[in-house]
């Protein structure tokens, strides 16, 4: 049998390959041979039907405590956009500019701790608007050379750019939440026949914006 990957003849890209998140939930679908599955064990007698019932009921267990985990890396990633928000109001403030902010920004981090809505898009959407928003105060301080001798401003730069690391480190721990979720609910037969009976689908990792892939392919020096 052939090596699949030869790399003395690989296909190469020259132009490179840009790749990017699929935003679709699949959903879990079990078939008729999981019921064959169960229904075998309780024939086989009544010790291996109860065993995977258990089974079952831990399976279940660990979902709610992962649904838990993914739940507590999302706040943690608000947070920080939250407090990146106030970082970045207070610098508008001393650059005397006039930069609005969405009226519904905290009524949004609001609505993603509660779970209502699309939590996973919004939450991407916001990460975005907030890094134009860091992105337009940049530019007002390069355009005045005497603001970035400004200790408060100095200062409140500093903070975004800490808070915007912290928001890459929590969005690092939400995804690993999110790859063990995707990977459990199709591992068969216990989680695969749980999820699948709770209507349970995958999960959409974190996704970068349009405008900063666009910025990653600048020249910066």
């Amino acid at each position: 049998m052939a090596n699949q990957l030869d790399e003395l003849n690989p296909e190469v890209r020259e132009e490179g390959l840009d790749t990017n998140v699929i935003a679709k939930k699949i959903p879990v679908q079990v078939g008729t041979e999981s019921l064959l599955f169960e229904i075998l064990l309780w024939l086989c007698g009544i010790f291996p039907g109860v065993i995977f019932m258990f089974m079952k009921i831990n399976a279940q267990e660990h979902f709610d405590q992962l649904q838990q985990k993914i739940q507590r890396n999302a706040s943690q990633i608000d947070n920080y956009l939250e407090q990146r928000v106030v970082v970045l109001q207070n610098c508008a403030r001393l650059l005397d500019k006039a930069i609005d902010l969405d009226k519904n920004t905290f009524e949004n981090i609001a609505k993603y701790r509660s779970g209502s809505g699309d939590a996973d898009q919004n939450r991407n959407a916001m990460g975005s608007q907030i890094d134009s928003l860091s992105r337009s105060i940049n530019i007002a301080v390069e355009s005045y050379p005497d603001l970035q001798a400004h200790k408060e401003i100095a200062d409140a730069m500093q903070q975004n750019m800490y808070l915007q690391r912290e928001i890459t480190a929590a969005r690092e721990l939400y995804n690993d939440s999110i790859n063990q979720w995707n990977k459990d609910i199709f591992e068969w037969p216990t989680k695969k026949i749980v999820a699948a009976k709770n209507g349970y689908t995958t999960r959409i990792p974190f996704i970068a914006s349009k405008e900063i892939k666009e910025q990653a392919k600048s020249v910066f020096f």
